[in-house]
């Protein structure tokens, strides 16, 4: 994108990458439009014709995500005026969190309304399942062997965005269910500042609490969600049997190539002049942590142009130029 800075400053002591992210990404309709963006809608009749999704909804999110920089409003007819959205760079760069949040979905949660899209990799002609790996020494990433602390820019009260988490209307118009239980998990601010804490290594209320500033009857009610999505299990705590010890279940650890791939797309493009909010290192090899996605049947390190999404019209289409 001409004139687009490499990256987008953000204010002293106001919200940090994390809370910026997942503002942006947080949020059902700005994820649906991104998903069809990837497939080539460039238009308002793009989207309008892929789903019920209102106008004012539209454009609102379309704004928003602009204003992000992820899109680039382009001109295509002067008679009348007409707008077009073209992903830029940093909207391009989704795409690996698209993809790990649809493997995610496919492995561990129900069937969805609409079917969530086949990958195929053009080098070895597969459909696959992406890996995460280390992009300093290309071994694999898990939460067990990659370590977070918080950085500079890390308090809980920065990282928490007010942008998600409003409560809907039954008459609210909602994209179809395409990541349901992604959005259980992002797509509330307390559920997202939970999680956090949680893959941070809090593991009792009180912690859950202090951490999130989350009023207790919330923590409760994320608790016991959590807790029917199968992402958590609660057991008594040895040394205290009136305490209950809170941790991720295989469900919930397999996640975090969803939070290692969003938190880095985040300081990659929105930095506090402070420093960054987390700091990750790879304890394999002792380097930061960046996180990179190979795909599961060639151990190909993936790139968009050769990541093909089947169409339901049976064709394919290259997940990012």
């Amino acid at each position: 994108m001409a004139g687009q800075p490499a990256h987008t400053e953000l204010p002293v002591v106001g919200d940090n990458a994390i809370a910026v992210t997942l503002g942006a990404l947080g949020d059902e309709w700005n994820l649906w439009i991104l998903r069809f963006a990837i497939e080539g809608c460039r238009r308002y009749r793009d989207w309008i014709a892929r789903g019920a999704i209102s106008n004012s909804v539209l454009v609102s999110r379309l704004t928003q995500l602009t204003e992000l920089g992820l899109f680039e409003r382009v001109r295509y007819s002067d008679r009348p005026a007409r707008y077009e959205y073209a992903l830029t760079e940093r909207g391009r760069g989704v795409w690996p969190i698209l993809l790990a949040m649809w493997a995610w979905e496919q492995s561990w949660a129900p069937e969805s309304d609409v079917p969530l899209p086949n990958m195929r990799h053009r080098s070895c002609g597969a459909t696959f399942t992406p890996l995460l790996i280390c992009g300093a020494c290309g071994e694999s990433a898990t939460r067990h062997n990659v370590s977070a602390t918080l950085g500079p820019s890390g308090d809980w009260s920065r990282s928490v965005p007010a942008s998600i988490g409003r409560r809907r209307s039954a008459t609210v118009k909602r994209p179809s269910q395409i990541l349901p239980h992604t959005m259980e998990l992002l797509g509330n601010r307390w559920s997202a500042a939970m999680l956090g804490a949680l893959f941070l290594g809090a593991t009792r209320f009180g912690e859950l609490y202090e951490r999130t500033s989350a009023p207790p009857a919330m923590v409760a009610d994320r608790l016991r969600r959590f807790d029917d999505l199968g992402v958590i299990e609660s057991s008594p705590n040895p040394a205290r049997p009136d305490w209950v010890t809170y941790s991720l279940t295989p469900k919930g650890e397999a996640f975090f190539p969803v939070i290692a791939l969003m938190i880095d797309w985040g300081q990659r493009w929105f930095r506090a002049p402070e420093g960054p909010a987390i700091v990750f290192t790879h304890l394999v090899c002792g380097n930061d942590f960046h996180p990179r996605l190979v795909c599961g049947n060639c151990a190909e390190e993936l790139h968009g142009e050769e990541v093909l999404i089947e169409t339901p019209a049976g064709g394919t289409e290259q997940i990012a130029p």
